[in-house]
C-alpha cells in the first residue's frame, strides 16, 4: 500500500498511529484495540519506531501483527537517530520483505538515559534519511512537518527550509505534528506552498486524553495549549477521567469539521493506544 495512491484516490483519507504494545499486559489487549479501531475503515494505519531503535523489534512485531493478522494496509516509521548505515538498511530490508511499501521517516530523539551512545556514522537530521533510503530502496517516504515549528527549530521560516529539502530529497506527503489551533495548519500549509512544497499536507490530530498527558506533551512536541483550550481545561475536575475524555472529544471533533470545511486530504489520528477517543470522534464526524 502506497500512501500517495490514497492521497490521490479519494478525500479526506482517514489515518490512525499506534505505538508498539509497551509490555505483556499491554500486549494482551492491543489486537483488541486494532480489531475495535479498524471497524472505523481507516484507509491506513502507521506504527511508531522508538528513539535509537528502542522498539525495533517491537515495532516489526506490531506492524507484521496489524499488516498479516488484521490485514490493515500499514506504514511503518523509522527513526534513525544514532543508529549506523548498516542498522537502517536491516531495518528497511525486513520491511521490505515483509511487504511494507510506505516508510514514515523521521529523525528521532536521543534515548533517555546515558548508555546510549550514536554510531559515529548515523545520519544527523531526516532530510539525510531519507535521501539515503531513497537512493536504495523503492519505498513511498513519508515526513513530519510542524505547523508551530520544531522545538529545535530557530524559526518557523527556518523548519520550512528544512522540511523542502526532506521534500527535494524524496519526501512524498507530510503529516503534521497536532495542533489545538487550526489556523496554525491554515497557515502553515499556506506559507509552505509559498515555499514550493507541493505534496499533500495532512493535519495529525491528538484528542485531549488526560491534563498531564496535555501538559507533557505540549511542552515536548511544541504544540501551544490555546487560551481556548485551556479555559475548557480548567472548567473540569482534573482528576474526573470521563470528563476530561469527553472534554477532549468534544474540542476533537469541532476540530475536525473546521479542517474538513477547508478540504484538507485527510485526517491522521494519535490514537496514544487508546480507543474510545478515537471512536467517538469519527462516530460523531460520521452522524453530521
Amino acid at each position: 500500500m502506497r500512501v500517495t495512491n490514497l492521497y490521490k484516490s479519494k478525500k479526506p483519507v482517514l489515518s490512525m498511529e499506534f505505538s508498539p504494545p509497551r509490555n505483556e499486559k499491554a500486549a494482551e489487549t492491543f489486537g483488541t484495540l486494532v480489531d475495535n479501531l479498524s471497524k472505523l475503515s481507516p484507509d491506513y494505519v502507521s506504527v511508531t519506531f522508538g528513539a535509537g531503535g528502542s522498539t525495533r523489534d517491537g515495532s516489526y512485531e506490531t506492524v507484521k501483527q496489524i499488516m498479516v493478522d488484521k490485514n490493515l494496509p500499514t506504514v511503518a516509521y523509522i527513526a534513525g537517530y544514532g543508529l549506523s548505515p548498516d542498522e537502517i538498511t536491516g531495518v528497511l530490508d525486513n520491511y521490505k520483505n515483509l511487504g511494507v511499501e510506505t516508510i514514515f521517516v523521521i529523525r528521532g530523539d536521543m534515548p533517555r538515559g546515558d548508555d546510549f551512545t550514536p554510531h559515529p556514522d548515523s545520519l544527523a537530521y531526516a532530510s539525510d534519511m531519507i535521501r539515503f533510503i531513497k537512493e536504495r530502496y523503492d519505498f513511498t517516504l513519508g515526513c513530519a512537518g510542524y505547523p508551530e515549528g520544531h522545538v529545535e527549530a530557530e524559526s518557523l521560516e527556518k523548519d520550512i527550509e528544512y522540511l523542502k529539502r526532506k521534500v527535494d530529497n524524496g519526501a512524498e506527503y507530510i503529516v503534521a505534528q497536532y495542533f489545538y489551533d487550526n489556523n496554525f495548519f491554515f497557515d502553515y500549509c499556506k506559507k509552505c506552498r509559498e515555499a514550493g512544497i507541493t505534496v499533500p499536507i495532512i493535519p495529525g490530530i491528538m484528542p485531549v486524553y488526560t491534563v498531564k498527558m496535555t501538559s507533557i506533551l505540549s511542552e515536548v512536541c511544541g504544540a501551544t495549549i490555546t487560551t481556548e483550550l485551556q479555559k475548557q481545561l480548567d472548567s473540569v475536575n482534573a482528576d474526573d477521567k470521563n470528563a476530561v475524555l469527553n472534554l477532549g472529544i468534544d474540542f476533537a471533533v469541532e476540530q475536525c469539521r473546521g479542517l474538513l470545511k477547508e478540504g484538507v486530504d485527510g485526517l491522521h489520528f494519535y490514537t496514544m493506544n487508546r480507543g474510545k477517543s478515537t471512536t467517538e470522534i469519527l462516530n460523531r464526524l460520521k452522524n453530521d
